[in-house]
């Protein structure tokens, strides 16, 4: 049974190009294919795939910091897909690295590693793809000091 429903939109533009819609207010997005297919006027669809991960992830992470009254701002994330073929030679995102950036040092962050064990299980939209795509998750504060590398990934690089 579903708690609610999104719906989203796509209205075509021109060859490769649509117009998405969301709701009401918020904004239209276009989005389009690279060159040859498209004109890239807009973020394909695996770029828009890697900002629904890191936004999901960067909200998860906030929100949870939030809960123990911590302010971690600003916070960063880059979310890289390797897109390449696959057995049967369609392009497909084969996996994905999400890198997250705190804002502050780690040291001025009260219950940073109950934080980091468990705010991706709470990411709705990594923990629904990670089921066919693998998600590597690596969290670093302003220092550049690497607080968290998700373990299953490791365990699968090995």
């Amino acid at each position: 049974m579903s708690e609610n429903s999104v719906t989203v939109e796509l209205i075509q533009q021109h060859d490769y190009r649509f117009d998405i819609h969301f709701a009401d207010s918020i904004p239209v997005l276009t989005g389009d294919e690279p060159a040859p297919l498209g004109t890239g006027q807009g973020p394909s669809p695996v770029q828009l795939l890697c900002a629904a991960v890191g936004n999901c992830l960067s909200d998860s992470l906030l929100f949870a910091l939030r809960k123990f009254k911590q302010a971690p701002e600003p916070l960063r994330c880059t979310v890289e897909a390797e897109v390449g073929r696959n057995t049967d030679n369609r392009l497909r995102v084969l996996r994905m690295t999400a890198t997250l950036r705190l804002g502050v040092p780690a040291a001025q962050l009260e219950h940073l590693d109950r934080v980091l064990a468990q705010f991706e299980a709470y990411c709705t939209v990594t923990q629904s793809i990670s089921q066919s795509i693998p998600v590597t998750l690596q969290v670093f504060d302003s220092t550049g000091m690497q607080l968290r590398q998700n373990p299953l990934t490791l365990q699968e690089t090995t």
